[in-house]
């Protein structure tokens, strides 16, 4: 069952009385001065431990875990590789000796003489920075091997450091442009639905607040409660927010226009609308909160983060939908929705929509329509089974980053995992067995000597992989390492850094799609159940989002593949896009079905199902189809990050969005709805055969709060 309409009612009465909206008004006021400094400090809190994107238990975690006990553990490398065509020459040499005494002076560190490669066409110049190295320092390191360059050569600042450099600066002052677009698209839309100058910026105004506050509780997060996040959850967190504030919004205004047909009152009427919008709102978005939160599940920190940050985005927003706009709209009144301004008495419409048509049509054969839709649904699905997942590190990026090339100068001249060698550390005593055993496998070009750690008891050996450690080789060699020292006696020896964590990473995320991907599923159903009292009608409403889940894996495959020329989905796509097309396509299954129970179950015979599904179709069609393309147009925005990775889930998620909202909610669902007849309730009591009408729908008498 649906939260109740007492609560609802209760809800009503603190946002739309006389006296109480503007204490809301105040609340909030109160409630951004302290959010917004918070707000601010999110990016300081974002995690730079080598660990945050590993996975818990990994060998590559805990390989990093002990890094700190080796002198210099804590620091990262990087590595400037020079390069001619011709072959190095002297003033070549000259300049890389130049850059090793600048950068011993920025880093504070003694710094080796540069290595030829082999074919005397490349240098390589090691640096050590510290783990929590920022921009500007990793910046001047690369100007300073670009600067007074002698003609013909080139220099790329590649490793850890180069990979850190590119990462923050693809970042960099991205949080503020996703902001504006997303802001951007969604007042676009809100102005083509409501062809007002002024009602568009109300939910606007939710949506930043919603932003603000979700960011302070995220900051307290990762600040005392050991969250972990980074750019890609900050920027996950902005469009979700943005895209399913605005959704709610939509939707609570839809039914608050509707109302103020019946009421001359508008205090009344937003009482009313937030007393059966309300709880239909609050059930979608806990649900889409229940079904992220199983990310917690994951083995990946950044997976389990992302749980409670989207969950913490989606209560924080809904608070804001649900207090502060019924407050705005109450106080500015009916004047907002010019020049469309809806009165009391009047009819919502005096025309057959296209909604109605959709629902005729649908109701004459809705199992030849239902069967039509799967199959077209699961053609789309086809393109799933091609799916190539894992981004190598040259596809990252949509561009071709310094550190990318320079792994390439790297790997061309060098040995190819020469410059990011894997680290095996053993116990101390076991160091020259475990080396003995390295040197036997195959795909190992170089053992190096041992650094013990600071308190003796461990040993650390970097190890050189024949390979390129972002290359399929390198991450087979990295097993065969790790069995063939698996085998030494008393070593407790583990492999990690570059392949060995790449490795891992890729293991970690095959782990959480096979853990989350059934949990959520089972959690939305059992949330469904609960909500419908149904079994029928969830089991329906999750094969249709699983279907359209398919769909638009597919679908977004193909246009990766041979329209936008990506190699591979990374590995975060299958899940991430299965959590938020499965909880965000539910949520529209829960604003279309709360809307048909309540349609139905003023007369929950045969007739009435019918007529009620068919109203429901028509009543919310409008705006779950402007609901759709506000959420599909905030998610596409995720497109304006450099990010091959976000770019593919902002693709993936807006296709999604919008074959649910076209295709799935507009005519599957009610197709399903007719088909099955009075079934689709069972075993709830509006599933019973009955001759005649109950009571008819449930009055509009409320709490006295709406009209005080």
């Amino acid at each position: 069952m649906l939260p109740s309409s007492k609560f609802g009612t209760r809800i009503a009465g603190l946002t739309c009385g006389r006296v109480t909206k503007w204490l809301v008004v105040l609340a909030w006021a109160a409630i951004l001065a302290v959010a917004v400094p918070m707000a601010g400090k999110l990016k300081s809190a974002e995690s730079t431990d080598s660990t945050s994107s590993l996975p818990s238990g990994a060998q590559s975690t805990l390989v990093a875990e002990v890094a700190d006990r080796f002198p210099g553990g804590d620091r990262i490398s990087g590595i400037i590789v020079y390069s001619r065509d011709g072959g190095i020459t002297a003033d070549d040499r000259a300049k890389a000796d130049r850059d090793r005494q600048a950068f011993a002076r920025m880093t504070s560190t003694e710094v080796a003489p540069a290595r030829t490669s082999q074919d005397g066409k490349a240098l390589a110049l090691g640096v050590s920075l510290p783990g929590d190295v920022e921009m500007e320092p990793l910046q001047k390191l690369q100007d300073q091997a670009k600067d007074g360059l002698p003609q013909g050569l080139e220099a790329h600042l590649t490793g850890s450091a180069g990979d850190r450099l590119d990462s923050l600066d693809s970042f960099k002052g991205l949080d503020g442009t996703l902001m504006l677009v997303a802001a951007g698209v969604v007042a676009l839309l809100l102005l083509l639905t409501y062809r007002s100058p002024v009602l568009w910026m109300l939910p606007l105004i939710g949506a930043v607040v919603g932003s603000e506050l979700a960011n302070s509780v995220v900051y307290l997060l990762a600040k005392h409660a050991g969250l972990v996040v980074n750019g890609k959850i900050d920027s996950i967190l902005v469009v979700l927010v943005f895209g399913a504030g605005t959704d709610y919004a939509l939707l609570l205004i839809a039914r608050y226009r509707e109302e103020l047909r019946n009421y001359a009152d508008r205090h009344e009427a937003m009482a009313v609308a937030v007393a059966r919008g309300g709880p239909a709102i609050i059930a979608s978005a806990g649900t889409v909160c229940f079904g992220l939160l199983c990310l917690m599940a994951a083995q990946l920190k950044l997976n389990q983060s992302l749980g409670p940050v989207a969950a913490a985005g989606i209560v924080c927003v809904l608070l804001a939908m649900l207090t502060l706009l019924p407050a705005l709209l109450t106080i500015l009144g009916r004047w907002v929705f010019w020049p469309l301004v809806p009165k009391p008495g009047t009819a919502a419409r005096t025309r057959r929509t296209v909604w109605d048509r959709i629902g005729s049509g649908v109701s004459r054969r809705p199992r030849t329509v239902w069967i039509a839709s799967t199959l077209l649904l699961a053609a789309l699905a086809t393109g799933a089974f091609g799916v190539k997942s894992g981004l190598d590190f040259e596809h990252t990026y949509r561009t071709t980053p310094d550190s990318v090339t320079g792994q390439k100068v790297l790997s061309e001249h060098f040995s190819g995992g020469g410059g990011n060698p894997v680290r095996v550390v053993s116990e101390a005593g076991a160091a020259d067995e475990v080396a003995k055993a390295l040197r036997g496998v195959k795909g190992v070009a170089e053992v190096r000597p041992a650094q013990l750690s600071k308190d003796g008891k461990l040993a650390a050996i970097p190890t050189v992989l024949t390979d390129a450690p972002t290359s399929k080789a390198a991450e087979d060699t990295v097993d065969r390492v790790r069995d063939a020292i698996r085998e030494v006696p008393g070593a407790d020896a583990k492999v990690g850094n570059s392949a060995a964590a790449t490795l891992d990473i890729a293991r970690a995320q095959a782990h959480d799609r096979k853990v989350v991907i059934p949990l959520a599923l089972a959690v939305v159903f059992v949330l469904l159940g609960l909500l419908l009292r149904a079994l029928v009608a969830p089991l329906l409403l999750i094969a249709t989002v699983v279907v359209s889940y398919f769909s638009s894996l597919g679908a977004s495959w193909l246009l990766f593949k041979h329209v936008l020329g990506f190699p591979a989905v990374d590995d975060t796509l299958i899940i991430y896009g299965f959590i938020f097309l499965v909880t965000l396509g539910v949520d529209y299954n829960i604003f279309l079905v709360h809307r048909m129970r309540e349609e139905v179950a003023g007369n929950p015979t045969d007739r009435g199902h019918r007529d009620g599904v068919l109203r429901s179709v028509s009543v919310t069609g409008g705006v779950i189809t402007s609901a759709g393309a506000v959420l599909a147009a905030t998610f596409a925005a995720l497109a304006v990050l450099p990010l091959v990775s976000m770019t593919e889930l902002g693709i993936m998620v807006a296709l999604g969005v919008l074959l649910d909202t076209f295709l799935v909610r507009s005519i599957l669902v009610p197709a399903l709805a007719l088909d099955t007849g009075r079934k689709f309730w069972a075993p709830s009591r509006l599933s019973a055969r009955r001759s005649t009408p109950t009571a008819s729908r449930p009055t509009d008498t409320l709490v006295g709060s709406g009209r005080r």
